[in-house]
């Protein structure tokens, strides 16, 4: 991995190079760009030039206590995108991830994206709200998150982790599997921890969606529930004119790697389109 200034602080990522079309993959929380190891190869040998980093307070990124909400999370992708200078770009996002593709062409537009996947992503507004009553979160829930992050971290990750490969209490993943995501899980910032489920939870990405007219894929397991389809995905794709769906048969949230051979052959044959 290497390191680049973006929006005022250092960003960790890795570049696979070449002369293929890039691919950027935007993680989850609260991970690290180390958790698309299931895709990395399988882009790679595909002939794409491939992007990961590690967002802002997670991973090997810095840590600056602030900034933990989504313009500032564009902002840093843009960063990324303009140093790197990257063009005719694929963003990949997975969960929180989708949050920066949508704010992102919401803010800055599409000059230099050809497409974009939003993958068990949370547009576009989890939040119950009166204006929102499909969301997923209510207020009381979010606040529950983040207590549970600020009081007992090493237990709440280790329930949630679970929870995010399981679907109806099964584990979708070995016990190594989830004890990978686990480790990475702990060069998360606390203060990020608990920002991010403020940012994620309460963000309304429906202007942003609104403005997106690149080609876009959404693709969900049937099973998420974590960020359930019918919450999110559903959502997001019908309110992105033109885009392709792909829902994957009893994967659970962490798709990418319970499910790695499906996620992989969906988002290569869309980035063959």
């Amino acid at each position: 991995m290497t390191t680049i200034p973006s929006n005022g602080i250092t960003l960790e990522y890795t570049d696979t190079g070449g002369t293929g079309r890039p691919v950027v993959l935007i993680h989850g929380w609260p991970l690290s760009g180390a958790s698309w190891s299931e895709q990395v190869p399988a882009l790679t040998d595909a002939g794409y030039r491939v992007v990961t980093y590690d967002r802002r307070g997670f991973g090997d990124s810095d840590k600056p206590g602030e900034g933990y909400d989504y313009d500032t999370f564009a902002a840093d992708l843009k960063g990324l995108l303009d140093g790197l200078d990257l063009s005719d770009v694929t963003l990949v996002g997975f969960s929180m991830g989708g949050g920066e593709i949508a704010r992102y062409l919401g803010t800055y537009g599409d000059e230099r994206v050809h497409s974009a996947v939003f993958a068990a992503a949370v547009p576009p507004y989890l939040l119950k709200t009166d204006d929102n009553p499909d969301g997923g979160l209510p207020e009381e829930a979010v606040q529950e998150m983040q207590q549970g992050a600020r009081d007992d971290r090493e237990n709440f990750l280790d329930g949630f982790t679970t929870d995010f490969f399981s679907v109806d209490g099964t584990l979708k993943v070995t016990e190594e599997q989830r004890q990978e995501a686990l480790a990475l899980e702990t060069k998360a910032e606390d203060k990020a921890l608990v920002d991010c489920i403020g940012a994620f939870g309460r963000t309304d990405f429906r202007a942003d969606l609104a403005k997106v007219k690149v080609p876009t894929l959404v693709i969900h397991g049937s099973g998420d529930a974590t960020v359930p389809f019918e919450v999110s995905g559903k959502r997001t794709a019908e309110a992105v004119d033109g885009a392709e769906l792909v829902v994957v048969d009893d994967a659970p949230h962490g798709f990418n790697v319970s499910h790695a051979a499906e996620f992989n052959k969906a988002v290569l044959d869309f980035l063959a389109r």
